[in-house]
């Protein structure tokens, strides 16, 4: 396990310097002395993948997540199709880059009936455990604030994260614990207990008041009000001893040198985390 005061286990989710191409975050990362990175399919994609495996593996990083798979839900037959064979192309992308985990955003309902919309969230899932395991990639559900089910997620704690992975063999599917979607909910650390094995991924940021926008109000860990510390301990504590990603939208630090915001990010974890 990393000690407190270290920074090992720091990745860097590639949102929180949106504004740098996979090549520029990957040489941020390289010149901080930062060893993990969470690439986002669209800057993969810029890059091309095979130039995004070897920009990664030349600068000695390793991948702790690719962002994102899911959005499941959709209102016909023919959406959710499509959406499976996108799925199964960032299953690819994750194996090829050398991610154990695609993070799923599991995706809002295509029509009024959310409870329809969480059915297709499990459907697709089953569709993509099979091809997964072939690809030796690991799906993490990961909930999402409430404030996001009609817009990004229709998972929105970690006790329907648990519930839905617990359908599938843990060495299939997880959970990733993102603290600016769960610190608020009560059952928070007895659902941390119970995802135990299951934690794949371990995300920070913080919780500003007041909140500056939906989307794009999250803070640099230590600006906010969440016990980022206590819930790294109690994530540890269930056994989770993989990369901690740093994923911050806000436009404000999207907006700073690059250079500056990894620094930053490094004296907050250290301070923090």
């Amino acid at each position: 396990m990393e000690m407190i005061g270290s920074t090992d286990r720091l990745s860097l989710n590639q949102i929180t310097t949106e504004r740098w191409t996979l090549q520029e975050a990957v040489e941020g990362c390289a010149r901080a002395g930062i060893g993990w990175i969470a690439p986002w399919r669209n800057r993969v994609a810029e890059a091309g993948l095979a130039r995004s495996r070897q920009l990664i593996q030349d600068a000695g990083l390793r991948v702790s997540s690719l962002c994102r798979g899911g959005m499941f839900p959709a209102a016909t037959a023919s959406e959710r199709e499509a959406r499976i064979e996108d799925n199964r192309r960032a299953i690819e992308e994750a194996a090829e880059l050398g991610a154990e985990v695609l993070v799923l955003v599991c995706g809002p309902s295509g029509t009024k009936d959310i409870a329809e919309a969480r059915k297709q969230v499990q459907e697709g899932i089953e569709r993509l455990v099979p091809y997964a395991r072939e690809h030796g990639v690991k799906l993490g559900i990961e909930p999402l604030h409430p404030m996001y089910a009609a817009e990004r997620s229709v998972i929105s704690t970690l006790s329907q994260a648990n519930t839905l992975a617990e359908q599938f063999d843990r060495q299939d599917v997880g959970v990733v614990v993102d603290v600016f979607h769960v610190w608020w909910d009560p059952q928070l650390y007895p659902e941390i207990e119970r995802a135990g094995e299951r934690i794949l991924g371990f995300h920070v940021s913080d919780w500003i008041v007041p909140t500056p926008d939906m989307l794009l109000g999250r803070g640099m860990m230590g600006d906010g009000v969440i016990e980022i510390r206590k819930i790294r301990h109690a994530v540890e504590a269930a056994g989770y001893r993989g990369p901690i990603e740093v994923e911050i939208f806000n436009r404000q630090i999207w907006d700073q040198p690059g250079d500056d915001v990894i620094a930053l990010m490094k004296n907050r974890y250290l301070e923090h985390v």
